[in-house]
């Protein structure tokens, strides 16, 4: 139940939730309260004194806004309203005053400064700064940490605001920040000199309102001001994170978090943040054909021809990767389709029902964890397969929920209970949780794809949803690959699934699927991608495409989110966006495709599939449940065994190669008396 209270904020009166603090009063009044240390989705520290304000009739001294709630601010003895001034002497005197200590001993090197021209502390020393310093004693100097291959630290800079050590602790859920000391002596550091072990450490980057962390991969290569910002969705996972990619001419710089509070709230994984460099490596730039068993270049009506030839009669099936946008693949459906084809998108196998969205997507929604009682999570490895989904359901632990694990144990930086991890273990789960659980439970099932590529996949996912309704929960299949519930959703799958689709096929178009091993070597494929990775090493014919930031297009995540992702750059040399490489090739095979560019194409998607035109919806999703049948004895397996090289554009990353070796080598030391 809210307890609104009126209060007056600089003359104004508003009525807010009495638990609200004094700093987010004011922002609902649009009154701008300067911070460091606060942060909303962080525990309150109360410790740099920026938000300093006056409360009329109180102590003679300003308060902290981000730590005293409204509730405790009392009015006048007439029944006055409580008053609180922001803009008074004794707030600007204050604000002056904490600035100038900041400031005591903080370099002056805003010129070589990473963070200038996005840094808190310089856009603030303009606004209550001055001109001149009164200190004249020398300034204290602290050593750089080394964080590892992600953060840069310059720790002099450092105004101690622990926006770094209560991120890493809280959301991460690691435990290797700290401060020590006190007063002059206190410092943040880390234990025992250790590096950072998280897939969410680079967020750290921006919390960090001056320069002491800073991102290491992007340091020095370029300013903001000289950025073109593009507002896009990543692809790296199928959580579909909102983000901000930044351009230096066709480079891709940097990638940054945009806030989305139903999807990714404002964090990213390291992969999302820093792949960005295996954009630039090993790119497929020109077609290839393969003459005398090499590939050897080609031009596009070269390898256009080689295709027409070798369709002659021939039996064809398309496959679509983990990357791929809903428009390529409706582009691809409907071209395979007019030469007597099929097509599949299932490429690891999973035993996902076609036309039952209730039994591919779920029914439930990302939001829902953070209100759940109980989570089950059932092979799933949320840490690996979705680290800011894994972060979410911390927050939720961290609010009392209490998580079931039926899988192999690892360490996902909360505790749970362990049910087991073979088949029997999900019986045993469902037969405990219908004589203990309660209906008005709020509970929610994490259902993973490792969970789906063995034999008895589907009766796994049947047992799966007897258990949601036998205890109320809802259910969410968390998808690894960003393409598959938009791949589902346009139908590009077939009965039988990856193994019907590829059965007997002469000629096998890939569109970006290199997670996967051709059974047959003598089939003749065409490989339609962005890198130089497995599926191209096999190839007949190469069509070099675009990447994910290279061309707009639709993506559905794990929930059943239609976002749109931007163009924030273009594809090098002869590459061409995905639907333009088919709209042509169409042409050549004689099935010329009825579209001539991207609008007409997604006219005549939103007119097929009209639920693809519900942009940033999750809509309720219907379909039958599956009939509960007998389970084998497989056990429980992870979809993802290495988080940071799962795709193409991850492998031809250095810095995720370098993410990937530490994390072996880690796993690998000996603890204790080992």
């Amino acid at each position: 139940m809210s307890d609104l209270r009126k209060i007056i904020i600089d003359g104004q009166e508003v009525e807010v939730d009495g638990a609200m603090t004094l700093l987010q009063a004011c922002e609902v009044a649009d009154v701008e309260i300067p911070r460091f240390c606060y942060h909303e989705r962080l525990t309150i520290a109360g410790n740099c004194r920026m938000c300093l304000v006056e409360v009329v009739g109180g102590p003679p001294k300003p308060a902290a806004s981000c730590a005293m709630q409204v509730r405790d601010v009392r009015g006048g003895r007439n029944g006055e309203l409580p008053e609180i001034k922001t803009t008074s002497p004794m707030v600007k005197k204050a604000r002056e005053g904490v600035m100038e200590f900041l400031l005591i001993n903080h370099p002056l090197d805003c010129p070589i400064c990473d963070q200038g021209g996005e840094c808190d502390l310089q856009d603030q020393a303009m606004a209550y700064g001055v001109d001149f310093s009164r200190f004249r004693e020398p300034k204290r100097a602290v050593d750089n940490l080394d964080l590892g291959p992600l953060v840069e630290t310059t720790m002099t800079r450092c105004i101690s605001c622990t926006r770094c050590v209560r991120f890493t602790t809280e959301v991460a859920g690691i435990t290797q920040m700290g401060q020590t000391g006190r007063g002059e002596d206190s410092e943040i550091t880390s234990y025992l000199n250790e590096t950072l072990d998280s897939e969410l450490q680079g967020n750290i980057i921006d919390l960090c309102p001056v320069g002491a962390l800073t991102s290491k991969p992007y340091a020095f290569t370029a300013r903001p001001w000289e950025l073109m910002k593009t507002e896009t969705i990543d692809v790296m996972d199928a959580l579909g994170s909102n983000i901000r990619v930044d351009t230096k001419g066709r480079e891709v710089m940097r990638i940054l978090p945009r806030n989305h509070d139903d999807v990714n709230e404002e964090w990213i994984s390291d992969k999302t943040r820093f792949v960005w460099d295996g954009l630039r490596r090993q790119r497929l730039d020109q077609p290839y054909v393969r003459k005398g068993g090499k590939l050897k270049p080609a031009t596009w009506d070269e390898a256009f021809s080689t295709i027409n030839k070798a369709l002659d009669g021939k039996k064809i099936a398309a496959i679509a990767g983990d990357l791929v946008s809903v428009e390529a693949m409706y582009a691809l459906k409907k071209m395979v389709k007019d030469l007597g084809g099929i097509t599949e998108c299932r490429v690891d196998d999973a035993k996902l029902p076609i036309d039952n969205r209730a039994a591919y997507v779920g029914t439930a929604k990302i939001t829902d964890i953070d209100d759940a009682e109980t989570i089950y999570l059932i092979g799933t490895n949320p840490r690996s397969e979705a680290p800011v989904l894994n972060a979410r359901i911390r927050k939720a632990y961290m609010n009392g929920a209490n998580i079931k694990l039926i899988g192999e144990p690892i360490d996902l930086t909360y505790s749970y209970d362990h049910i087991g991890n073979d088949r029997k273990s999900l019986d045993l789960l469902l037969a405990d949780e219908i004589s203990n659980s309660l209906p008005e439970k709020k509970s929610i099932i994490v259902l993973g794809q490792g969970a789906l590529c063995e034999a008895d996949g589907e009766a796994v996912l049947a047992s799966v949803q007897n258990l949601a309704k036998k205890t109320n929960s809802k259910l969410l299949i968390l998808h690894t690959s960003a393409a598959r519930v938009g791949g589902m959703d346009i139908g590009f799958n077939t009965k039988g699934g990856i193994n019907a689709a590829l059965k007997g096929a002469d000629v096998v178009f890939n569109l970006g699927a290199d997670e996967i091993q051709l059974p047959n070597e003598n089939v003749f494929v065409v490989y339609q991608g962005s890198h130089g990775d497995r599926g191209a090493h096999g190839a007949n014919v190469i069509l070099p495409s675009a990447a994910y930031t290279e061309e707009s297009g639709i993506f559905v995540n794990t929930e059943g989110r239609v976002q749109m992702a931007e163009r924030a750059s273009f594809p090098p040399g002869q590459a061409k966006e995905n639907w333009a490489i088919l709209r042509a090739l169409s042409s050549v095979l004689g099935v010329k495709l009825p579209f001539d560019n991207l609008n007409s194409l997604r006219t005549e998607l939103f007119k097929e599939f009209p639920e693809i035109n519900n942009f940033d919806q999750v809509t309720e999703n219907s379909g039958k449940a599956l009939k509960v049948t007998k389970l084998g004895d497989a056990t429980f397996k992870y979809a993802i065994s290495d988080h940071y090289l799962t795709n193409p554009i991850a492998r031809a990353s250095e810095v995720m190669a370098e993410l990937s070796k530490n994390t072996k080598e880690r796993a690998a030391l000996a603890v204790a008396a080992e």
